[in-house]
């Protein structure tokens, strides 16, 4: 008589990966039409694998890249082979001119408000009822403060201090005319998940990722609000071993987030990322 084998128990990747399916099913499920931000980055690109695994290889819905026209050319180059590899149907939106923008705004905000303005007007001409977003709670205070399920008011406003409660798996959806809601699958996740999983999975990604000549990009934005940081890692078992002693905020190279303290706020209350 064989005895059955005990189920393995799930290890956090699992669990996280389960987690974030689920919430990818659920929001196609309940929003639509529907579209994933794309935004070429190591958490977006976990974001459109995970989306092709929950949808058996083929995403169902849009992705978007709201392009600013400041990307790295290696940034780019990625979106046209990838698009094709993946079989993804891209939407791609405009940014308009920074002298358009809050001029109260110190100046990388002000030039990152132009994507928060860009996407407003792409989710607008698609008349979308959900935009799946690869924010992270761990990567800057406001975005602690967010739900997975975040509705959004008219206007793309969000109010930080009335926010739905989640119980149970159970979202909000929208319930008033003009409104969307973002959607998180990763707000769980930490980055050291993020580049474990990277690893585990062989995603690909931008090569800025990895040092050359001692620098490398821990997170990517526009080439001139964005820097790399000082760093021998080439490989992504070297990023890991690196993050794992690392006590640098993961944003360190994002210019906007050494302006003053309310400036990442007062973008995310209007519609950013």
């Amino acid at each position: 008589m064989t005895t059955l084998e005990q189920p393995q128990a799930m290890d956090a990747l699992d669990q996280l990966e389960a987690q974030s399916i689920f919430i990818l099913r659920e929001a196609y499920r309940t929003l639509k039409p529907m579209a994933l931000l794309w935004s070429l980055g190591k958490d977006s690109n976990v974001m459109v694998w995970l989306a092709r695994k929950a949808f058996m290889g083929h995403v169902p819905f849009p992705v978007m890249h709201v392009d600013t026209g400041k990307k790295f050319p290696e940034m780019y180059a990625f979106r046209e082979e990838y698009v094709k590899k993946w079989n993804l149907d891209l939407l791609l939106g405009d940014c308009p001119p920074v002298e358009e923008m809050d001029p109260s705004l110190p100046p990388a905000a002000r030039s990152a408000a132009r994507k928060t303005a860009g996407l407003a007007s792409l989710i607008e001409k698609e008349k979308l009822r959900g935009v799946v977003a690869g924010i992270r709670r761990d990567e800057q205070a406001t975005r602690a403060k967010e739900r997975v399920f975040s509705p959004r008011g008219a206007g793309h406003r969000w109010d930080v201090r009335n926010q739905p409660p989640e119980f149970w798996d159970q979202y909000a959806k929208p319930y008033e005319e003009g409104m969307h809601v973002r959607v998180h699958p990763l707000l769980s996740w930490r980055e050291i998940d993020i580049w474990r999983y990277i690893e585990r999975e062989n995603i690909p990604l931008v090569d800025l990722y990895f040092a050359k000549n001692g620098k490398r990009y821990r997170s990517l934005g526009d080439q001139d609000i964005t820097s790399p940081i000082e760093s021998n890692a080439s490989t992504v078992a070297e990023v890991i071993e690196e993050l794992e002693h690392s006590r640098t905020s993961e944003r360190a190279g994002r210019a906007m987030d050494h302006e003053s303290e309310d400036a990442f706020e007062r973008l995310r209350v209007a519609g950013y990322l």
